[in-house]
This record gives structure tokens, sequence and C-alpha cells, in this order.
């Protein structure tokens, strides 16, 4: 005898589906559950439920009373019938990350089942290969963790007093430094919008880079107008240079261009300013920052080692977009020439012939070392010695 409900008075407008699909869990696929109830019109609204499930019904009289019986459909039945598993690349392993992500998942959660009849969501980035690495998770955690409140971390009301020559060189310095970090932040929202949902790991990650570029843009605002300044210079140079990474399509390439040469060029000022600023609050500004920014520099890093074991010809790729970017640029200016002045003024320390020199020094000696450490990540993405050293030197006299 199949076991067998009782709904009593409650109806299908008040949860009575709820216990015929408890019910349904004792049974195996292919079984059979009777259902009895007093509600009016339970056995119709009974029917019309099974329909929408898959399950087949039938009612029949009992003793005078209507009883039905419903045989348990098929795991996935009913409005589930001809759904697919969300990113499983392999049923037997949960959370599997697939080659190629559908558009008939959505914004489903990896993993989920989802509804036939669901709309088709296209996202240009669905192609593992093009977004991924296995460190994003980690990367993700890491980054999440050392998030950091300016209101807390910085001290804002720290006492300094600064020469008007050495406060605007501070401003002009930040001012320049405002918009390439702009840049940094629209560039990965650019690719945020175009990613599967189905690869959360790297979702995440881009949208707590664009949260800290967002929060070095507030902090660099705050110091730049903590004594009442304005900001400074922005010049053509610098805009285009920038222009050249929003109009990047390629996200690798993206990736590549602003990560490993733009923003790891950048720690190494946020490093030369940790040590020259003039005062605390630029000093513990720029250690957050580049703190953030070596996050960052990683992520690009693990994405293109990644990448490139399954396409070497990614490197032929990324030293075009180099040359191509270093033509596009050939008829501007570089680098704001106030910054490096206002970089000489910073790193001399005080306003005297010796200490200028000394401070021309040290930024020449930042340029080595801005280009020393492009050559070495690109030889660690596999570029030969002598081709580091080309496309390190091609690279945007803009820093980023």
């Amino acid at each position: 005898m199949p076991p067998t409900i009782n709904l009593e008075q409650l109806g299908f407008d008040a949860g009575a589906h709820l216990l015929v699909k408890h019910g349904l869990l004792a049974v195996p696929p292919g079984g059979v559950l009777c259902v009895v109830g007093d509600s009016p019109g339970w056995e119709s609204q009974l029917s019309a439920w099974c329909r929408s499930q898959g399950h087949p019904c039938s009612v029949s009289e009992q003793d005078g009373q209507p009883m039905a019986r419903v045989t348990r459909g098929d795991a996935q039945a009913g409005r589930w019938r001809g759904a697919l598993h969300s990113g499983h690349a392999d049923p037997l392993l949960p959370g599997a990350v697939a080659e190629r992500a559908q558009a008939s998942w959505g914004l489903a959660a990896r993993g989920a089942t989802v509804e036939a009849g669901s709309p088709a969501i296209h996202f240009r980035l669905d192609h593992k290969k093009d977004v991924w690495t296995d460190s994003a998770a980690d990367l993700y955690a890491q980054a999440a963790a050392a998030q950091w409140n300016p209101a807390t971390e910085i001290d804002w009301a720290a006492p300094f007093e600064l020469p008007d020559i050495v406060e605007d060189a501070v401003v002009q310095v930040l001012t320049y430094m405002i918009e390439n970090e702009v840049a940094a932040l629209i560039v990965p929202t650019r690719f945020l919008g175009q990613l599967h949902p189905h690869f959360r790991e790297v979702q995440a990650l881009l949208a707590i880079q664009i949260a800290d570029e967002a929060r070095h843009i507030d902090v660099f605002t705050r110091r730049l107008r903590l004594k009442g300044r304005e900001p400074a210079l922005s010049t053509a140079g610098g805009q285009a240079s920038l222009k050249t990474l929003l109009d990047e399509p390629d996200f690798s390439v993206a990736e590549f261009l602003l990560s490993v040469l733009g923003e790891g060029t950048f720690v190494s000022l946020l490093n030369f300013l940790r040590l020259h600023a003039p005062d605390p609050v630029t000093r513990q500004i720029a250690r957050l920052a580049a703190r953030d920014e070596a996050r960052h520099v990683a992520f690009g890093m693990m994405h293109l080692m990644a990448r490139m074991q399954d396409e070497p010809g990614l490197r032929t790729r990324l030293a075009n977009a180099v040359q191509s970017r270093n033509d596009a640029l050939s008829g501007t200016s570089g680098l704001n020439e106030e910054v490096f002045d206002a970089l000489i003024l910073l790193a001399a320390g005080e306003f005297t012939p010796t200490a200028i020199a000394q401070g021309y020094l040290r930024v020449q000696q930042l340029m080595r070392d801005m280009a020393q450490g492009r050559q070495a990540r690109l030889e660690t993405l596999g570029f030969d010695k002598a081709a580091a050293q080309q496309l390190s030197s091609l690279h945007t006299r803009n820093f980023m």
C-alpha cells in the first residue's frame, strides 16, 4: 500500500504543496504517494500543481471520498525539465568551472539548476581561458582581508606645515595620481560588466580592485585639499596615454598594459613617495595604496601566466600591443614636466642646489627601478631578456 498523507483543511493557496513535496521525498522516482484532503477543490489544485512539477496525478474515489495518486516524476522534472546544470564542467565535481559559460545560465549561481524558459543573458567574456586564474579566490580573500578604512588608518589630524612650493609639489603629484587611478578604476569596471558571473572569483576580484581604486582616488583627493589647495595641472599627453588603456578591448591585453606594466610601475612610484613624502599623511597614503596595487599586479601576472600555458602566441600579441601603444603616443610629451619637477623637489627634501641635485639623481634611480621592475615581470611572463628590455623601454613615459 503506497504511503498516504492527509492535507486536512489546508489548501494549496496556504501551503499544502509543501506537505506533498515532503511526502514525495519518501518515495523513489516512479513511486506513488496517495493524497487525501478536506479543503474545497483540493484535488483540482493538486492536479494543477503536479502538472507544473512533472508528477503524474490521477484522482479517484475511495469509500466515497476523493483520493489522489501522485507518481513521483524524475528529479529535475516539471518546471525544471530541460534545465541545465549551471557551471558544472563535470557533474561529479560540484563547483567545477566550465571552459565556456552558457548564456542560458544567466545570473544563476554556479552549479544551480536553471529553470527551463529562463532568459538567455549574453556576456562577451564567457570563455574561461580569457579571464581565469586558479589563484583568483585566494587573491580575493587576501584583498578582502586587507581592506582599510581611510578614517581610521590615516591620521588626517597629524600636524605638519610645508613651504608653499613643497605643498604645491605634493598637490601636483597627487593630481597626476588621481587621473591615473581613475583610469585604473574604469578599465576593470568596463570588463566587469562583460564578464559571465559563472567566473565569480574573477568577478569578485575585479569588484574589490575597483573598490581599491575608488578609495585611492578619495584619499588622494582628501590629501590634496587638506591644506586648502585645488588640483593642479593635467596634460594632454597624460590623458592620451590613459585613453589607450580605456580603448583596449581585449581583457588579457588590458590586464597586461594596466596591471603588469602600468600598476607595477606605479607601485615603484608609491614606494618612492613613501620614502620621500614631506609629511606623515602622504607617507601613510602611499604605503597603503602600494599594498593594494601590488595585489592588482599579482592578479594580472597570475592570469597571464595561466593563459600563456594554453596560448603561447599571446606573448606576440602582448608585444605588439606595447609597440602599438608606443607608436600611438609617439607625438605626445610623455610625463607631465610639472610632475617630474615635483618628484625631484620631494626627493630633494629642501630647496638648495645640492639637495636638488640629489633629488634629480633619486628620480633618475626611480626611473631605472621602474624599468628593471617591468623587465623582471616581463621575463617572468616568458619573454627573453632582450625582448623584455625592449618592451620595458617602449612603455609609456607617463608611467601608467
